[in-house]
């Protein structure tokens, strides 16, 4: 194990059931509203037990069972949204202590729990952020933030509660999530050496595949 910069730990397990929100003038059905529960919950290969992901298309699946996000990242929130953000304002499964977006790496696994998850990709801004605050400037804030958050993987079922540490086993990916955003995103030109975070096995693979299709349209093939 390698120990993450400062203590780790879950500040707070939420998970959410399926609700409509209404949006300049349409509506959709979203799992986003996760609420924080005290109980130990069951981690599976397809997220935590009681926990809704309604559009899998976007979120959920193999790749993106789990989602975290840095406490550390909710006072600017706060005074960005003018109102305070707690647990679960970004529709995260694991509000997290000390896991920041730009120290932990593609591949890297995080033991939580009896559970043992492994980091897959960042997670980038979408319209229903902006329906969930009802502030439509959101996504953009939120992608010139550069805290995606990180989807993780389940490598091994098990459970998980509040207050649970968090141990990092570090496999020598050096691509953070943070980095891997700002290239999905656009924000940092395409490196040189692209081909060796496509080859990571542990990178999801609709993040490898927007990724390939930036470098296409940058070549004009």
């Amino acid at each position: 194990m390698v120990e993450l910069p400062g203590p780790a730990r879950i500040v707070s397990l939420n998970v959410g059931s399926i609700q409509e929100l209404s949006w300049r003038g349409r509506s959709k059905k979203t799992g986003i509203d996760k609420r924080p529960v005290s109980e130990r919950l069951a981690v599976e290969r397809l997220g935590i037990r009681g926990d809704v992901q309604v559009d899998r298309r976007y979120h959920g699946g193999v790749d993106k069972a789990v989602y975290g996000y840095a406490s550390e990242h909710h006072p600017y929130w706060s005074d960005w949204l003018g109102r305070e953000v707690g647990p679960g304002a970004f529709g995260e499964n694991l509000t997290l202590e000390g896991v920041l977006d730009d120290q932990v790496h593609i591949g890297d696994r995080l033991w939580v729990g009896s559970a043992l998850l492994e980091v897959s990709q960042p997670r980038q801004p979408c319209s229903t952020f902006a329906a969930f605050h009802q502030r439509s400037d959101l996504p953009r804030a939120f992608a010139e933030a550069e805290w995606p958050g990180i989807y993780l993987r389940v490598i091994e079922e098990g459970a998980i509660a509040p207050g649970d540490p968090v141990e990092r086993e570090v496999v020598g990916s050096t691509w953070t999530v943070q980095r891997v955003f700002r290239l999905v995103m656009g924000r940092e030109s395409l490196p040189d050496d692209l081909d060796d975070l496509l080859a990571l096995p542990a990178l999801a693979e609709s993040c490898r595949t927007d990724l390939v299709s930036r470098r296409r349209a940058r070549s004009g093939v």
